[in-house]
């Protein structure tokens, strides 16, 4: 069994920049434990046609980091892979990188105060602390409709494209509108011979302000670091002022929307089928898009848009609700992925054997996103209400492992083993945060989206705010908040070292 302090799961933005951060640190006793072959998360594992960030390529990479290359205003996914596979050779995180370990089960042990972790290939590893990097995107989601599993033709979800399948001259089956489907429709739709787009609710596209970066400004970003800088503060507070409409004045939103009609409008003469892609709901109830070639791609002649809902699907067809029988000969599943359950039963378990699951029955929550009670030492990294519906995500993840690494070093100057969050101040923190929640766009937009956890009906995913009082929040690692457990052969190992009074004096802290 391979022995480390800190073990990291997945190697993508989060990943990498934890570990990059350790190392600046002077901590170098750890392993990054990747499922995968190659580094780069969502950003290997998703390859669809025309996949790109929807977030300026300035602002979508670390601050630490700056890339002066980038070839558009939003990076394509292959310049985005390779950025992070550049920034894991720059900073030396090679010799600590796992390749081919797929998690299969994670569990604290209480005596020895590590965790054991199992992988697929037979491989185990102990650990002090374990840092999960596995985002939220991560686990493809399946629709459940009758008769998929029987579907003779070629099925594939968008994270597993098929590139190897031709489909020019097929008949193709989309389910799903939304942003994946709205980047690689148009990729497709002037090669196949038909295409049905089985759409249950259309989104809200704005146009997309992208552009390619001229050679000029490349130098510049190069030879006079500063400019990219101004670049991107710049992005960073345009950015920012979206907040006002998501989770601030949510009434702003429907003049933005306006914006969106027009749109359109502009790209859809057709009024009928303008009438389908009209949403019934407020711009940003759901995830705004951003798209200049969807909506023409559907004016194609060999382009249907279906609204009725699928009833089932059978070897060779889709059966829609009406009775209609939509022959297809491939199914590609543009359906998004299980973000309000990041993790599979069995997966993490923390003290007494507590399956994370069901430390989550009532919805997934955790302190700033990062930690959560009876599960000491684990570290949550784009964990559970730290993501966004305005701005970067890297913002979010770089102040999270900043979070971390104070974590990290408070527990070495408090000469404590582990540490976990006490239960009454994350459950006073997330209490504020689903009362933020419950007044913004999301819950008061007139829609059900995958924010949303679909049992409790709780917004699970989505930060309520600007992302400057996340950073805020996160800039100081209170040792008051949690229970700090000394090392097992301690004189007094079962004191903790902050009192509960102090935890009790803490829980004001800013949500």
């Amino acid at each position: 069994m391979e022995t480390v302090d800190i073990a990291i799961i997945g190697s993508g933005f989060a990943g990498l920049g934890m570990a990059i951060r350790l190392k600046a640190a002077g901590m170098h006793d750890f392993a990054i434990m990747e499922k995968a072959e190659s580094v780069g998360g969502t950003w290997r594992d998703n390859h669809y046609p025309g996949c790109a960030c929807d977030v300026q390529s300035h602002v979508y990479s670390f601050s630490f980091a700056p890339n002066p290359h980038w070839s558009r205003m939003f990076a394509p996914q292959p310049e985005i892979r390779a950025y992070l596979e550049h920034c894991a050779e720059r900073f030396g995180i090679g010799p600590h990188l796992r390749f081919r370990r797929a998690l299969v089960n994670a569990r604290y042990d209480e005596t020895l105060q590590r965790w054991h972790l199992r992988f697929a290939d037979g491989s185990t590893l102990s650990a002090r602390v374990l840092i999960s990097g596995m985002g939220g995107l991560s686990r493809a989601s399946v629709p459940e409709i009758e008769g998929l599993s029987t579907f003779a033709g070629k099925t594939f979800h968008s994270q597993q494209w098929d590139h190897g399948y031709a489909l020019a001259g097929k008949r193709v089956g989309v389910i799903g509108t939304g942003a994946s489907a709205i980047q690689f429709v148009p990729q497709i739709a002037p090669h196949v011979a038909h295409l049905a787009l089985f759409q249950r609710t259309p989104p809200w596209i704005m146009p997309k302000p992208d552009r390619a970066i001229s050679t000029a400004e490349r130098w510049l970003f190069e030879h006079l670091p500063f400019t990219q800088r101004l670049a991107r503060t710049g992005l960073y507070w345009l950015l920012e002022s979206r907040a006002l409409g998501f989770s601030v004045h949510p009434g702003i939103m429907k003049a933005l929307q306006k914006l969106a009609l027009r749109h359109l409008h502009r790209q859809i003469p057709d009024a009928m089928l303008r009438g389908i892609l009209t949403p019934g709901y407020t711009l940003g109830c759901k995830r705004v898009l951003i798209s200049n070639d969807y909506y023409p791609s559907l004016m194609r002649e060999n382009v249907e848009v279906v609204t009725d809902g699928i009833a089932l699907v059978e070897p060779d067809a889709v059966v829609t609700t009406d009775g209609r029988t939509h022959h297809v000969d491939c199914l590609i599943l543009g359906t998004g992925f299980h973000v309000s359950a990041p993790f599979e039963r069995g997966l993490v378990h923390g003290r007494g054997g507590l399956d994370i699951v069901d430390a989550w029955h009532d919805g997934a929550h955790a302190y700033l996103g990062s930690t959560l009670p009876a599960f000491p030492n684990f570290f949550m990294i784009v964990g559970p209400n730290t993501g966004l519906g305005h701005h970067s995500m890297v913002f979010m993840i770089e102040s999270q492992i900043e979070y971390v690494l104070r974590a990290l070093i408070t527990m070495r100057k408090a000469n404590a083993a582990a540490l976990e969050v006490r239960e009454p101040i994350e459950r006073a923190y997330n209490e504020r945060i689903q009362r933020k929640l419950a007044r913004a766009i999301w819950s008061v937009g007139g829609c059900k989206s995958w924010y949303l956890d679909p049992v409790t009906g709780k917004n699970t995913t989505l930060w309520p705010g600007f992302t400057w009082r996340f950073r805020q929040a996160t800039r100081q690692f209170r040792l008051a908040d949690y229970h700090a457990y000394a090392a097992p052969d301690a004189a007094d190992a079962s004191a903790g070292i902050a009192s509960d009074e102090r935890a009790t004096a803490s829980s004001t802290q800013t949500a």
